[in-house]
Formats: C-alpha cells, structure tokens, sequence
C-alpha cells in the first residue's frame, strides 16, 4: 500500500525490518526448543541469542545472488552469530515452517489493530446515533423518498454491521493466528513436534492440524473475506453521506477542515473527498479478497502461485482497512447536520411520504385495503403530477382522514425498542 494510506502503526508490521527480526525470533524459538531436547548444546544456544536481525540491505545483497529470500536471511543471520554456532539455526525446518509461522504472528498482530479500530468506529456510531435519535428525517428507498426515520437509525444500521464485521474479523483472526513447523511435507521427518509446540505457544499461535508444506490457505481467504465484507459495510456509510452531501439534498456534510480546498477552479466546493476515499478503498479490498480465494488451491503439498500474491494483497488489504476505519471515525465524530435541511427535505413532497399511514387510516374506517390502496394512490399520483398539497388532493377526492396521520411521530411511536437494542450493543 502507498504510504498515503498508511498509518504509522500498521505499517511498521510490514516493513523488512520488522519482518527480519520476527524470523529471528522463530528461529531462536526452535533452537530453544531443540536444545530443550538436547540437540542444541548450552553453550551454542546462548551463542545464537547474541544474533542480531541482519539488515534488508544484506539480506537483498545475498539474495542477489541465491535468488532465494529465506535461505539469503539464513546466510545474513549467521554472520551476526560468533562462531559455527549458527549450524543450530533452521535445523530439520523448511523455509515455509519460518514463513508461515512469522507470517502468523503479523497478521494476528495487524487483525488486532484493525480490530481496534472497529471497537472505536461502533462506540463513536452508537454515541451519535443515540445522540441524534429523535432528529427526524426521510427515509428513501430506490432513491426515492419513502417514509420518515431517524437520523440516530440510520447511524444505528451501520454501528450492527460494523459490530457483525469485526465478529467475523475475530474469528478470521483466530483462524490466521497459526503456525507451522513440521518439515518439507508436513510429516515432521526431520523435526520434533515439540518444537513447533514450543514455538508457537510463545508465539501465541495455535498449530496448524494437518500442515503440507505450508498453513492451509482457506484461512488467509478467511481473513481477506472478513476484511472486505468490513470494509463493504463501513463503504455503505461512506455512500450514504455522499447522496446525503449533494447539493440538492444537504442534509449532513463530511468535515471539512479550516484551510482545506474543494476545488483547484470552483472556491465554493465542500466535496465529501473522505467518504470517496472509503468507499474506494472498499474496492481494493474486495478484489483481494478474490486473489486470496484463488490462493487457496495449491498443486500438492504446495506450489509458490500464493506467495507472490501475498506479498501484495496481504498487507495492502490490513492497511486498506486500518486506514478506511480511522477516516470512517474521523467522518462520524465531526460530522455536521442540517436539521432544518432534513425537516425542509421531508416536507418536499407535499406530504406523499404519509401516504402509508392515510391508507391505514381509510381500513381502520372499514374500507377493504384494495378499494382504499386505489383511493390514496389516485390522490398522490395527482399530488406527484400537480405538486399540490397531498392533503388537499385528499379532500378533492373525499379522503377524510385524522390529522394526525400526518405527524411524524406517528411513524416512530415504537422506535423505542430499536433504541434498547443501541444501548444494549
């Protein structure tokens, strides 16, 4: 991902250097385990923790010439121990024994700072949903205005679907947080269980059950799935304050900082330039998504087709969300509304939007609900050709109806219950 969006925190997992010192780490681990079994002698084994991580340079130095990145990390590693010590390093493992268990603990890491950010992006929606629950607004279905809500209900829709995102992404976490270290084709020929055991319960991982030569693939398509249903739904967000932005309808606006720019030609724009960036960002996800279920069959007991794949979509889609999440809490918490707008947008139609609760009222007189459905619609396909007022249509057709079934209050009167369920997410 470009570092325009990318934030310091989640980066820094990804870079070489994190990357390296990680390997180090798991290669240690199993000299520690397999001095526990009596293969590492003391001495060698207090040798190789003097090792120090080599730097990208030299590792992209060797692998110039091996043209093979773990075994030009082996080599660069080694220099940095005294001694022959560094025999002991990668004994009875295979290159992706080192990459698939590393690659474990960054994902769970990088899933947990996407989590987060979904924690902090349901709090600060349910915070302002309930904070604008009684602000009515139109609700609009197929674009077209359909009957009045809340704006609090439409910030409460979104806050359940972040929350079912980031329950997903848990258990995608879980599903990646995984190792193994078993040797060429998984059947631990040359390598004790104990040290994958040993290694990836300090490393927080669970073993991967029945490993090839690598972690099944289905649980990075796991991770990568979750990300892009997250990131549709925080996308929906964004598209909703977009059409809510436009001119014609102002009903709420993005942030827009002092000394910012809408235009290089037309001074007078205020563009929702952050919630088109969520919603682009979403479509990068999604196409990860399917690169990483085309990761997931492997010829045999593995091929490299995945890695390359992954060197890409891996990272890319982690900061992808990361970032989406932190512009998403950015857009709720300074959001601006135009009440006024709302009431105004609501009223447009001359009182169309009421012609659920006219209908009602006609069969709760006694008329069948098909001769009163024909009754209403004549008088609004009327009030949609002439733009009179909806109620005086009525009364030219003879429609008498109580005056309160045009309250909006009238619509919402058991929008209670839907609040209980904010304030109990």
């Amino acid at each position: 991902m470009i570092p325009r969006y990318t934030l310091p925190e989640m980066g820094v997992l990804w870079t070489d250097e994190t990357k390296l010192a990680t390997w180090v780490r798991v290669e240690v681990l199993a000299c520690e385990a397999h001095a526990a079994l009596g293969i590492v002698p003391a001495g060698d084994l207090a040798t190789i923790r003097q090792g120090r991580a080599p730097t990208p340079a030299r590792v992209r130095e060797i692998e110039a010439e091996t043209n093979h990145d773990v075994i030009a990390f082996l080599t660069a590693f080694a220099e940095t121990i005294p001694g022959d010590a560094a025999r002991w390093v990668h004994y009875g493992m295979t290159s992706s024994d080192l990459l698939d268990t590393a690659l474990g603990v960054t994902l769970a890491a990088a899933a947990d700072l996407v989590l987060a950010k979904a924690d902090r992006l349901v709090a600060v929606l349910k915070t302002r949903a309930l904070a604008e629950w009684d602000t009515v607004c139109v609700g609009r279905t197929h674009g077209v205005q359909a009957e009045p809500t809340t704006f609090g209900h439409k910030l409460a829709q979104i806050a359940f679907a972040v929350d079912r995102g980031r329950a997903r992404l848990r258990a995608a976490r879980s599903a990646v947080a995984v190792g193994s270290i078993s040797g060429a084709v998984g059947t631990y020929s040359n390598i004790d269980p104990f040290v994958e055991q040993y290694v990836c319960e300090r490393l927080g991982l669970a073993v991967e059950p029945v490993a090839t030569q690598v972690v099944a693939r289905d649980r990075h398509a796991e991770l990568l799935a979750a990300l892009a249903v997250l990131a549709a739904s925080v996308e929906q967000f964004g598209t909703e304050i977009r059409h809510l932005q436009r001119t014609e309808v102002r009903e709420v606006e993005e942030p827009f900082r002092a000394g910012q720019k809408g235009s290089s030609a037309m001074p007078h724009k205020r563009n929702p330039i952050t919630c088109e960036r969520i919603c682009g960002l979403a479509r990068i996800v999604r196409g990860h998504a399917v690169a990483a279920l085309e990761n997931v069959a492997l010829w045999h007991e593995r091929d490299i087709t995945h890695s390359s794949v992954e060197r890409v979509i891996l990272p890319d889609a982690l900061i992808a969300v990361d970032y989406q999440l932190h512009l998403a809490i950015r857009v709720v918490e300074g959001l601006r509304l135009f009440p006024q707008r709302m009431r105004a947008n609501l009223e447009a139609t001359g009182g169309l939007v009421y012609s659920s609760q006219v209908l009602l009222s006609l069969v709760d007189a006694g008329m069948t609900r098909d001769d009163a459905y024909k009754v209403v619609q004549a008088a609004a396909m009327r009030t949609w050709e002439t733009g009179a007022d909806f109620r005086t249509t009525l009364a030219e057709e003879g429609v008498d109806v109580p005056a309160d079934a045009f309250d909006p209050g009238r619509f919402l009167r058991r929008h209670g219950v839907v609040r209980e369920r904010v304030e109990a997410l």
